[in-house]
């Protein structure tokens, strides 16, 4: 089962994706996919009216997918949390998850336009496994609580503007929020469905692969993650984690080769689909 929104940005519905292909609408169960619907047994209620043959057929063959989660309250990622990624930087190994922000406003569809920002000189790319959380989290007691507050899990494309981001000082945050600099979705895995310790990843540029890995490359797993942060802010339903990219990034590889308007970047990972975004100029 995938839950997915679908629809022109501000209009989007919510639906639900069978195992075998078939899309039905839930919009008589919710208004949308959001941190209400995901705290009060959402997930649930759709699994029931799904298995119970009940729900409106619709075809979504020609539709936007938006990102999978409505505008989350909070963006969370987790920096340098692969170890090959991690050596091709020239950085250490953390030994405690690094913390950013990205701002909301920047999460998009999974294939809507990447927009270059202007001034920009070297916008990066990042395929990255992203965690929606289900229910409030604070002080876990430990990682082995975490499953729990996970509603589900998602591809992002944590897109970076490595010259905002390191070049000129201060905080990553300025070049990690550029609109459209995090495509989401094409839908929302809920987290009993998939074992994301063990995930093949890919992207591709302009069909040059650059970025190959698995989950097991991860130096900080998803539980420990979501502990962690319970342990310095308030997790709410909603709210989104991006938990880290591959080695492979433009900014690692020798030629440093950079986004530039008229690429087309194509994302996927296993059992969470595919993304493909073509690369503007804001």
């Amino acid at each position: 089962m995938k839950l997915a929104r679908i629809g022109q940005p501000g209009a989007e519905q919510p639906v639900v994706i069978n195992d075998e292909g078939t899309c039905y609408s839930i919009s008589e169960l919710t208004n949308d996919i959001d941190g209400a619907f995901l705290s009060n047994g959402g997930i649930d209620r759709v699994r029931v009216a799904l298995s119970g043959g009940s729900l409106s057929e619709i075809d979504v063959s020609a539709q936007r997918f938006s990102s999978p989660v409505a505008r989350p309250g909070m963006l969370m990622c987790i920096g340098l949390n692969y170890r090959a990624h991690a050596a091709e930087t020239g950085a250490e190994v953390p030994t405690e998850p690094i913390i950013f922000a990205k701002a909301t406003r920047c999460v998009i569809g999974p294939d809507d336009d990447v927009l270059i920002p202007r001034t920009s000189t070297k916008t990066d790319y990042e395929v990255e496994l992203a965690v929606v959380i289900g229910r409030e989290a604070r002080y876990l007691e430990s990682p082995s609580e975490s499953s729990q507050y996970i509603a589900g899990y998602a591809i992002s494309n944590d897109v970076s503007e490595r010259a905002f981001q390191i070049e000129r000082g201060g905080q990553w945050v300025k070049g990690k929020s550029c609109d459209t600099f995090n495509p989401m979705g094409p839908w929302l895995v809920p987290a009993d469905e998939v074992d994301v310790r063990d995930l093949d990843m890919a992207l591709w540029v302009n069909d040059e692969l650059r970025q190959q890995s698995n989950t097991d490359d991860m130096i900080f797993d998803v539980d420990h993650i979501v502990w962690y942060l319970s342990q310095f802010m308030v997790l709410e339903p909603g709210d989104v984690i991006n938990t880290g990219t591959p080695a492979g990034v433009a900014m690692g590889l020798p030629d440093q080769p950079y986004l530039r308007a008229g690429d087309e970047i194509r994302i996927v990972i296993e059992g969470l689909g595919e993304q493909r975004q073509r690369v503007g100029q804001a």
